[in-house]
């Protein structure tokens, strides 16, 4: 990863930009190799506010992916998978999370368009398969929202003993959500700032207590020596065990495309996206990780309480507290889980509607969905997908609480994969566009580029076709059933099925072009370095090294 580049002296700027053609901003910059380039973004349908600040995307990003998934959803893929083939799913997955924003940043940083990957998709590969990134990008976050509010649920039963309307709390979950998106985005973007503040706090103690709890803390506490691998299997199910916690592990480690979203409104692109691309993955794989071998450790796979048992469903860290007889830190962990639940909801709608408004001014759907208002909000994309999530979240009142829980994890699942393939093979195409036009993107100073590329979408690629293939043969096989069902292999197959069957259609349909990487746009959206922006990497490169490893973590 050079996050500086010796290769070109000077790199002087522009002055202020200037207006060109109606519903265009256009801003020219200088540089050594292609001449003139101008940042040209279409201004017709409104225009967002870059509302987050570098420190906010920092925070955001150490908080964003601890939530429900790694709460509760990991007891789910304990009960399936046992001990084994859960540390071995997480740490498969968690490594995509490196591979995902090595692909995908050196795209956002030169292009930071709000769209994002869909945008890329379209200008340098198909706009069909723009289409299905979208498309499979919306459905699966908007999903998300109606997952989050089962977790909202369950979280709500846990205190109330499973007396409490089902409808009051969500209800009470999708109002909360979509009221915040009534503000102005800097209420989004602080509301993001202190709810990671608190998930972080959240993840502290649970270490600390795990930690204890291992050593024997509490009233019924017992040293914990592993009894857990050796009493039950290791490898509970086999491979179908291993494919149910690979995809459980997907839905709750994300796709990461939230945070190249978020730089595509940052003040500072190239200073947020290229401290988040190096602070995020350790931070994931060090999260993930530690809770995962805790969970193994306090936690018998056949615990009935654990998600999809028999029992009142709880976080495997709450049962492991309350097991040890801990008074109180159970319900500071329900309550703090219920702040992530709702920040990993208010992340989602504002991701699905970003992809919406972006679909839309590519003409992927009707135009008319682009509009955004003075305070920088798409808030025609905000009211389709909040309309969205909230049918998806009272299905659950119709459907059986799980078995509707099941579908919408496989869908956001399969949604997540497929788009990590996407933005593999779109990195490769957008290189083989740089070289047809001779482009020396990578030569700019303060250039960034994927390390050692093509490692990363490789990898990428490499570990999503065994998450696809996991997806296909857990829907033929489910874990600890003894036959399958057309019931059963839908569940797990609907989101393959829909991303790519209305790809297809939207191909045969409206006959897209290929792109010619000698034609292929390499100038709308793309975005120079300002003065502002070279003087705050400028001053940050001046700082000794252990002073810029500082600003990874902390939080002030």
């Amino acid at each position: 990863m050079n996050e500086k580049s010796s290769t070109v002296s000077g790199g002087s700027l522009s002055k202020d930009g200037e207006k060109g053609d109606i519903g265009f901003d256009i801003r020219q910059t200088r540089t050594e190799s292609i001449g003139d380039m101008i940042e040209m973004v279409d201004t017709t349908h409104g225009q967002f506010h870059r509302s987050f600040t570098p420190h906010q995307i920092h925070v955001i990003s150490l908080g964003s992916n601890i939530g429900s998934g790694l709460f509760i959803g990991t007891g789910a893929a304990l009960a399936a998978a046992g001990p084994g083939n859960m540390v071995i799913a997480y740490l498969l997955v968690c490594s995509c999370v490196w591979a995902v924003l090595q692909t995908l940043s050196e795209m956002t940083i030169a292009f930071p368009t709000s769209g994002n990957y869909i945008d890329y998709a379209d200008r340098w590969v198909d706009p069909a398969l723009a289409f299905g990134a979208g498309f499979a990008e919306w459905l699966g976050w908007t999903a998300i929202v109606a997952a989050e509010a089962s977790f909202f649920n369950i979280l709500i039963q846990f205190w109330a003993g499973g007396d409490f309307p089902k409808a009051a709390s969500l209800t009470i979950f999708v109002v909360v959500t979509c009221a915040i998106f009534t503000m102005p985005n800097t209420v989004f973007a602080w509301f993001e700032y202190f709810t990671s503040l608190i998930k972080i706090g959240l993840f502290m103690l649970i270490v600390f207590v795990s930690l204890a709890i291992v050593c024997g803390a509490g009233p019924k506490g017992y040293v914990h020596d592993g009894s857990t691998w050796t009493d039950l299997p290791a490898f509970k199910n086999g491979f179908s065990g291993f494919g149910r916690a690979a995809l459980l592990a997907t839905w709750a480690v994300g796709d990461q495309i939230f945070i190249g979203i978020m730089g595509g409104e940052a003040q500072n692109p190239r200073f947020s996206m290229g401290h988040a691309t190096k602070l995020v993955p350790y931070r994931v794989v060090f999260v993930y990780m530690a809770c995962v071998i805790f969970i193994t450790v306090l936690v018998r796979s056949d615990n009935d309480q654990l998600l999809g048992g028999s029992g009142v469903t709880a976080s495997p860290f709450v049962l492991s507290i309350q097991s040890v007889g801990i008074p109180y830190v159970s319900s500071i962990l329900n309550a703090g889980i219920m702040c992530g639940i709702l920040a990993i909801s208010a992340e989602s709608i504002y991701l699905s509607s970003r992809i919406l408004r972006t679909m839309a001014l590519q003409k992927l759907v009707p135009v008319w969905i682009a509009e955004v208002d003075r305070r920088g909000r798409p808030v025609r994309s905000l009211v389709i997908t909040c309309l969205s999530a909230v049918v998806l979240t009272y299905i659950n009142l119709s459907a059986g609480g799980i078995v509707a829980l099941n579908w919408l994890i496989s869908i956001t699942s399969a949604s997540y994969f497929i788009n990590w393939m996407i933005v593999a093979f779109t990195s490769w195409r957008f290189h083989k566009v740089l070289a047809a036009q001779d482009d020396k993107l990578f030569s700019d100073l303060y250039a960034w580029r994927s390390t050692m590329w093509p490692l990363a979408p490789v990898w990428l690629m490499s570990i999503c076709t065994i998450l696809l293939i996991s997806c296909i043969y857990v829907g033929a096989k489910p874990p600890g059933a003894s036959h399958t069902t057309a019931n059963n292999f839908f569940q797990y197959t609907i989101g393959i099925i829909l991303i790519f069957s209305l790809t297809a259609a939207y191909k045969l349909v409206f006959r897209t072009p290929w792109r010619d990487p000698k034609t292929a746009d390499l100038v709308t959206g793309r975005r120079k370095l300002t003065p502002e922006d070279m003087e705050q990497l400028d001053a940050y490169y001046r700082l000794p090294g252990w002073r810029r490893f500082l600003t990874y973590v902390k939080l002030w």
